[in-house]
């Protein structure tokens, strides 16, 4: 008995998915719930788990194709699943006697725990990851980990190495000739470039950037703000806070309800543009950008105006987690009133975010820098971070776009007016 396995339904906003590898090939043995390939589409990466055991019987949509929803991917046959495959006995006879076997590859003890790209740098690596300590959420393996890994493995070889080149006699080590003297001077590398195919979610980046510069009229408005109470705030209770709530307390949940408070003021920077009409949202549900080695992802806390600062850390810290390891849903990433983004992680000063359509604003945050600013009259030295408002000026209006910054700095210099709602 045989069993296609066709691509899943995609959601209604994508269109086709591309294959970005295959974990089994004919002729190998499959398990019920075992992940066959992934299929990467502009916003996430998909699963396709195998329905039953079995053999792969045939791959009908190669790496690197493109297919839509119910499109034939393979086919297992079932009536194979209990009998090992073997290879066919004209390949194994076509090998030369000469030629060693390849290293088989360490066995692989993930138990479904891998997400796709670790499973992917794993297998591309030949590790096992059972030897890689795991940092992820239930001891799981990031990618991040398996990079480690492969680092520390790489940092062992040249060392080991040394002790051969010290042993080298001293007539190698005599001055060179003039042939050598001129190999030298001539050049050591060759001009090479690498052509390398965006992924689907870069083209996807590449594509929503476009088209928000092509258009909405963007301007960005600055301001800076002392994080002084902020820093305070944190550092009294951030032990107590965490022992309460199971979560760290750090800035974004200040920004973000900082943020909400201001939008409740301006709503206007909360709405979006639909055709001639504006919209808007009587809802807060606030995007946090969050960097990935795939790319930009921007999670939605949904109905964040109803969360408390833990309910927020933990979910931001939740899709974080899920952005590094590849589990971002695509419901994760669907929807937003309005964004935030976090430069200062990567030490940006001042930047000039891109509003993340059909979005109208985006408030930027930068590094935290101890600069002398005078305070009552005394030049102190005080942590001040630049903040940068993006904003589509076809709907939003300077003057709005002003004081709503103001309004994030007020908050944020005065953090309890945020819990009296003042």
């Amino acid at each position: 008995m045989t069993t296609e396995i066709r691509v899943p339904q995609l959601p209604e906003s994508v269109a086709d998915a591309v294959v970005v590898a295959w974990h089994k090939q004919p002729g190998d043995a499959i398990r019920r719930d075992e992940n066959l390939a992934d299929l990467e589409t502009d916003k996430v990466v998909l699963e396709v788990p195998a329905p039953m055991n079995g053999v792969m019987r045939e791959i009908s949509a190669a790496a690197g194709a493109t297919v839509t929803s119910g499109q034939l991917l393979a086919i297992i046959d079932e009536a194979s699943a209990s009998t090992p495959a073997a290879a066919p006995q004209g390949a194994r006879a076509a090998a030369p006697a000469s030629v060693p076997a390849a290293e088989p590859a360490p066995a692989k003890s993930d138990d479904g725990r891998l997400s796709p790209s670790v499973r992917r740098l794993v297998e591309e690596n030949r590790l096992d990851p059972a030897a890689i300590a795991g940092s992820g959420r239930d001891g799981r393996v990031t990618k991040s980990d398996v990079v480690e890994f492969l680092d520390k493995k790489r940092s062992v070889a040249p060392a080991a190495a040394v002790p051969e080149r010290a042993a080298a006699p001293a007539a190698a080590r005599a001055a060179p000739t003039t042939e050598t003297v001129s190999a030298r001077a001539a050049p050591s590398a060759v001009r090479a470039e690498r052509r390398v195919a965006m992924t689907r979610l870069r083209q996807r980046i590449a594509a929503r950037m476009v088209e928000a510069q092509a258009t909405q009229a963007l301007l960005t408005s600055f301001n800076e703000v002392d994080l002084t109470a902020v820093q305070e705030l944190r550092a009294r209770y951030k032990d107590s806070f965490e022992k309460a709530h199971g979560a760290k307390l750090g800035f974004m949940s200040f920004f973000v309800k900082a943020s909400i408070e201001a939008l409740k003021r301006f709503a206007i920077v909360n709405a979006s543009v639909d055709g001639s009409d504006i919209v808007y949202h009587e809802y807060y549900d606030i995007g946090v950008a969050v960097s990935t080695e795939r790319g930009l992802m921007v999670p939605i806390v949904r109905d964040a105006d109803a969360k408390s600062f833990a309910e927020i850390e933990r979910e931001i810290a939740a899709y974080a987690a899920r952005a590094r390891d590849g589990s971002m849903a695509l419901e994760d990433l669907t929807g937003g009133t309005f964004t935030l983004t976090n430069g200062g992680v990567f030490g940006s000063l001042m930047s000039t975010p891109i509003v993340n359509a059909p979005q109208s604003a985006i408030l930027g945050m930068h590094k935290i820098q101890e600069r002398p600013m005078v305070v009552r009259g005394q030049i102190l030295a005080r942590p001040m971070m630049y903040l940068a408002l993006t904003y589509d000026h076809r709907i939003i209006d300077g003057r709005d776009a002003v004081q709503f910054l103001v309004a994030v700095k007020d908050y944020l210099e005065d953090p309890g007016r945020m819990l009296l709602q003042i």
